[in-house]
């Protein structure tokens, strides 16, 4: 079948594949389900879920079994009152993949299958975008703070057995890519295998990679004297406890339950996949919690002292806006960053930074009304660079204004939301930093949070 033929199918606001070209029901029936039944085809009817979920359009690669083989699709999900239509394009049979030489090596690294013990995204310049619960437990890092950095700061890739890279070979021809053996950074360390599909961004250009990473067993090695130990961090008992008791117990709570709701393994009753996601929710803001927690104790050790970089802070809050892009829509709310050329030089570490602004963004959004706006906008008071975040929230009253910075302290205790401890930890750190935040904020006013840092020496 050629790349270029169109098949369309229809569903209905339950997920059931109503209407259906030939071509598109064979494949229905392939994975086990019929005319009329709920969608069968997991990484099809995802993005049929994520279109309807968030009320626009999602085009995105997918793959499908079909026989003893797979296709690359390109499919198009446009939501309606009614459901969801579907326009597949693509139709490429995949060629198959050699026999896997051991069998650690046979397990798939699909990013989406379940075996995974991780996953991860990248920009275009593979850069992380986003880190799975598990990934951070891995490293014994909290997320933000791996957001930001290049994925070689995470893994030391290594050329598999025909003396290639396939994750470069991949960027440069913006394609999937698998098999691609690496070596764990600091943390746990060890060895996993990479696989990923290409993200496609809204101007339909080449984005980056959303990925996993298998775990790989390692060969026993013979006995031999035993190496110094380097000095471990301070505090780093600290998270390795939680690491055992909480994390990556948690972690793979979060990754079973997103699993299951996600009806990755074929249909599931609607009120199992509302529980399911239920559990991954709460696994979730326990896991934020365990990774503020680790913050808070890194931040409140004597000789905590963040990385001096040169940062453009426009560029952080176009990232930070990126990454938020789904949850704002998500509540229908609208982020009015900095435009594209738009440049404010300041000094500072440039995860952490990305860590605040993401913090003032979530909080913007959350409190936001459906259909609000978030702007973010830039500025200079005297030697430091401001990034200023306001939202139409119902605002602060200025009585509360320095309680929220303080520990396990929120706007509103009886509200759904955060730890209590991001205003606190986002503060510390940019203090850190030579800068500051502070709150403009009256009741009924929203809220208009200024995040500073010291302008670069040459701006």
């Amino acid at each position: 079948m050629t790349a270029e033929l169109a098949v369309r199918g229809r569903l209905d606001g339950e997920g059931r594949l109503v209407e259906a070209d030939p071509r598109l029901l064979v494949l229905q029936r392939s994975a086990g389900g019929e005319a009329g039944g709920t969608l069968a085809i997991p990484q099809v009817a995802t993005l049929a879920r994520l279109a309807a979920r968030l009320g626009i359009v999602v085009s995105r690669p997918a793959v499908a079994a079909e026989g003893q083989g797979d296709l690359d699709l390109w499919v198009r999900a446009e939501p309606s009152p009614a459901g969801v239509a579907l326009e597949i394009t693509g139709w490429t049979p995949r060629p198959p993949r050699p026999p896997a030489p051991a069998p650690a090596a046979a397990r798939q690294a699909d990013f989406l299958r379940a075996s995974a013990d991780w996953t991860w995204e990248t920009d275009g310049s593979l850069r992380l975008t986003a880190l799975s619960p598990a990934a951070a437990a891995a490293v014994g890092k909290a997320p933000p703070a791996l957001v930001g950095s290049q994925i070689t700061a995470l893994f030391r890739l290594v050329e598999c057995e025909s003396g290639e890279l396939p994750l470069l070979t991949a960027l440069a021809e913006q394609r999937r890519f698998d098999g691609q053996p690496a070596e764990l950074r600091g943390g746990r360390g060890g060895r996993y295998v990479l696989a990923g599909l290409p993200l496609v961004g809204t101007d339909g250009r080449f984005a980056g990679f959303r990925g996993s990473a298998t775990r790989v067993a390692e060969a026993p090695r013979s006995a031999a004297p035993a190496a110094a130990v380097p000095p471990r961090e301070p505090g780093g008992a600290f998270g390795d406890r939680l690491d055992k008791a909480l994390r990556a117990p948690l972690a793979r709570i979060v990754t079973t339950a997103e699993t299951i709701g996600a009806r990755a393994e074929g249909p599931l009753k609607r009120d199992y996949a509302g529980y399911a996601d239920d559990i991954a929710t709460a696994g979730r803001h326990l896991l934020a919690l365990v990774d503020d927690l680790v913050d808070l104790q890194a931040i409140e050790r004597p000789d905590f002292a963040p990385a001096r970089e040169e940062i453009d802070l426009a560029d952080v809050a176009r990232r930070a806006a990126g990454l938020l892009a789904v949850r704002a829509a998500g509540r229908q709310v609208r982020i009015d960053g900095p435009s594209i050329g738009e440049s404010l030089p300041a000094a500072g570490e440039f995860k952490r930074a990305l860590q605040i602004v993401v913090n003032l963004l979530t909080n913007a959004i959350r409190y936001s009304p459906e259909g609000g706006m978030v702007w973010i906008r830039t500025d200079r008071e005297g030697d430091l660079a401001a990034l200023i975040v306001a939202d139409q929230g119902k605002g602060v009253a200025p009585a509360d204004h320095d309680r929220i910075f303080e520990k396990f302290e929120r706007v509103d205790a009886a509200e759904p939301g955060g730890t209590g401890l991001g205003l606190y930890i986002a503060r510390r750190l940019a203090r850190a930093m030579g800068g500051d935040i502070s709150l403009d904020s009256a009741p009924g006013q929203g809220a208009r949070f200024t995040f500073t840092l010291p302008l670069r020496p040459d701006s």
